[in-house]
């Protein structure tokens, strides 16, 4: 056995590094294979000397995000572990750190945080380019980021308003005759990205602002024969639309405006030959001066624990299955 002594430490500061019941001290557990018993401001490590090393690497990652005064989560615990595992976990995990920027509030005044290297580089991107392409898995905060950057930019006043959009397509099965107006028609398919407002500024506020127009979340159909200028535009789903609807999309940028297209080209539920404007656009696009892509992996994954879990093993079973070409591949690039 031998100890690790965490100086100058608090009993908060232990809870959070640790964990509510010592959650996070179970996912140490579980990464490094041995026991850990926490006594007082010691950390007893039933292994040896290099193994506490790793350990205290990112023990003094955790306190520091503490020091920062950000909330730690299970899926930050498990981030820094996968970084520690690098060649030199402590630059990595310093790059790590430095990379988690706040982005912006939510209405009840949580900060909102860039939490992996590949979410701050999209941040990066869009405040750059004009057209931003962000790529990957389910979870990743792809959509929620893009929104929660908008809003900031509208109460900077650097747009005038933000339009939000994604195509109409079933996921999988047939939903049939669905009753109502237009908009209670495609309310269902756009009810993520109300979601997403409604956590940053309240329902209240979401709904005042979509009625001046300050907000404006609509079927991708709505955008055809359309300039958008002085606004921020998000695609969302992305890989479901065509070729021609991606060059529709792509079409509508004016003066003063800002694109970010999000996607998972692992979840195309277009019909069977019919190729992913987003796949196509990132191979056709590719190297343009002004256009920015970011692309996710299973690591950036924030949801539960178990999601990156699953997306994984379902990656690794399509690989088994199928070339992942046209319309279900994944990005050649």
């Amino acid at each position: 056995m031998t100890k690790l002594k965490i100086d100058e430490t608090s009993v908060g500061e232990l809870n959070e590094i640790f964990g509510v019941n010592e959650e996070h001290l179970q996912l140490l557990e579980k990464h490094f294979g041995v026991e850990m018993v926490l006594r007082g401001d010691e950390l007893h490590i039933f292994g040896d000397e290099a193994l506490r090393e790793q350990v205290g690497i990112v023990v003094t990652a955790l306190r520091t995000l503490h020091k920062k005064g950000q909330s730690i989560a299970s899926n930050d615990v498990l981030y820094l572990l996968r970084a520690s595992e690098a060649e030199a976990p402590e630059v990595q995990l310093t790059q790590v750190i430095d990379a988690r920027a706040e982005i912006g509030k939510t209405q009840k005044g949580k900060s909102i945080y860039a939490k992996t290297i590949n979410q701050r580089e999209y941040f990066t991107k869009i405040q750059k380019e004009d057209l931003i392409f962000g790529i990957g898995p389910a979870g990743c905060g792809k959509t929620y980021l893009a929104v929660v950057i908008g809003v900031m930019m509208m109460k900077r006043g650097e747009v005038e308003r933000i339009v939000i959009t994604r195509p109409v397509v079933e996921a999988g099965e047939s939903l049939g005759f669905l009753p109502g107006d237009l908009k209670e028609k495609v309310d269902p398919y756009l009810r993520p990205l109300y979601d997403a407002f409604h956590d940053v500024l309240g329902v209240e506020v979401t709904e005042k602002m979509t009625a001046r127009g300050q907000i404006e979340i609509a079927p991708l159909a709505y955008m055809r024969g359309r300039t958008l200028e002085n606004a921020y535009v998000v695609l969302d789903e992305a890989q479901n639309t065509t070729k021609e609807q991606m060059k529709m999309f792509l079409t509508r940028l004016g003066e003063n405006s800002k694109m970010v297209v999000t996607g998972d080209v692992t979840q195309i539920d277009l019909p069977k030959r019919i190729t992913s404007g987003l796949v196509h656009a990132s191979e056709v696009l590719k190297g343009v001066e002004g256009i920015g892509f970011v692309e996710f992996d299973t690591v950036d994954v924030v949801r539960h624990p178990l999601v990156q879990k699953i997306i994984e093993r379902y990656v690794s079973s399509d690989k088994n299955d199928h070339d992942y070409q046209g319309n279900t591949g994944r990005l050649n690039r």
